[in-house]
């Protein structure tokens, strides 16, 4: 503190100096007063504390870093400050998989490149993750086989003039995959055992497709006149997951003439099921 005409004694300025504080000068504008005060370290330090990530030594004065000791954790305090060592305490990775999780190393999916013409956004197949929290791709596809050979023996009954069924035979399929429809291709086997007196003439079919025509132009009677015709057709576009189905294989003759007979039918109906 200084102004004019204050000094050797020609004022009643005076100061005392309090704790922790000292005072130099005389007052006058040549020597001023100087107030100083000095803080001790214990002075302060009740006025501190830590809190979350920092520890606090009241005794020391020392402020911290608190490093989390819950398992996993990899940070560390160094000497020269925070360290997480890159890809420590992060993921492991393997197939599928790139990166360690750091920041110059996120975890990636190691993806290929798309092969096709057409695009993935509209022809890719789906990842999803289970209930058992494991990668899952679509459901595999299935190719399925299911048949029935079946012979019926007849005593000998007039082949009619007309198309008409005779017998019908059937195979019971069931699509076995629980996830997808399943296209059904069906192969059919019909084979007719006729007898014909001379002259005498018969003919089968698939449905109303006539597959075998045979006619006695000899003097003596032919007995079991065969042939086996196979037909193979798309049944079912789309059979629902697990859905059943009935294949029916009528059996119709017509041409019958001469005491044409038939005393035995054999029959396989095949069913392949595909789902993709």
């Amino acid at each position: 503190m200084a102004r004019c005409g204050c000094g050797g004694g020609l004022c009643n300025c005076s100061l005392v100096a309090g704790e922790n504080v000292t005072i130099g000068g005389s007052g006058s504008p040549a020597n001023p007063y100087t107030v100083s005060a000095n803080v001790g370290c214990d002075a302060v330090r009740g006025c501190l504390s830590g809190g979350n990530g920092i520890t606090y030594d009241p005794g020391s004065g020392v402020i911290g870093a608190a490093v989390s000791s819950t398992p996993g954790n990899n940070l560390t305090a160094g000497p020269d400050g925070l360290f997480v060592p890159t890809g420590a305490a992060t993921v492991s990775t393997g197939c599928g998989l790139t990166g360690d999780g750091s920041g110059s190393s996120p975890v990636a999916a190691a993806v290929g490149t798309w092969p096709y013409p057409c695009s993935p956004d509209t022809a890719g197949g789906v990842v999803v993750c289970d209930s058992n929290g494991i990668l899952r791709s679509e459901p595999r596809g299935t190719i399925d086989y299911q048949q029935i050979p079946e012979t019926r023996n007849y005593a000998d009954l007039t082949v009619p003039s007309d198309l008409t069924v005779v017998d019908t035979f059937t195979l019971n399929i069931v699509n076995p995959d629980q996830c997808r429809p399943a296209r059904v291709l069906v192969e059919r086997e019909v084979d007719v055992d006729f007898v014909l007196p001379p002259g005498a003439g018969a003919a089968y079919t698939h449905d109303t497709d006539q597959m075998y025509y045979m006619r006695n132009t000899g003097s003596s009677t032919i007995t079991d006149a065969h042939t086996q015709t196979t037909k193979l057709y798309q049944a079912l576009n789309a059979l629902a997951p697990g859905a059943a189905a009935v294949i029916q294989l009528p059996v119709a003759m017509d041409r019958g003439s001469g005491g044409a007979t038939y005393n035995r039918i054999q029959v396989f109906i095949r069913a392949i099921l595909i789902s993709l």
